[in-house]
């Protein structure tokens, strides 16, 4: 399959370097605006819905690759950080 695309080819040192010389051009700033406009004409698009359902399906691939018992340890760890503060002792 023949890439018709102008540029290197992607994941290639060539592509990677032409991302790095954009960041320094534009900065961290420009890819969170670009970020938050994507963000939002896929909201406009789809729906807020939408969100919901790769959520759900997320979750159901994490459940799948992990096991139930991933939640309950990481529900126990953020629990653990909620409880006590800096100031606090335990």
């Amino acid at each position: 399959m023949a890439n018709n695309k102008r540029g290197p080819e992607p994941g290639s040192l060539k592509a990677k370097h032409g991302g790095q010389a954009v960041r320094e051009k534009y900065g961290p700033e420009f890819y969170s605006k670009i970020g938050k406009k994507g963000g939002e004409t896929v909201k406009e698009k789809r729906g807020p819905q939408f969100y919901a359902e790769i959520g759900k399906k997320g979750g159901e691939s994490t459940k799948r690759q992990q096991g139930s018992e991933f939640y309950s340890k990481i529900g126990k760890k953020g629990g653990e950080r909620g409880r006590s503060t800096p100031d606090q002792k335990d």
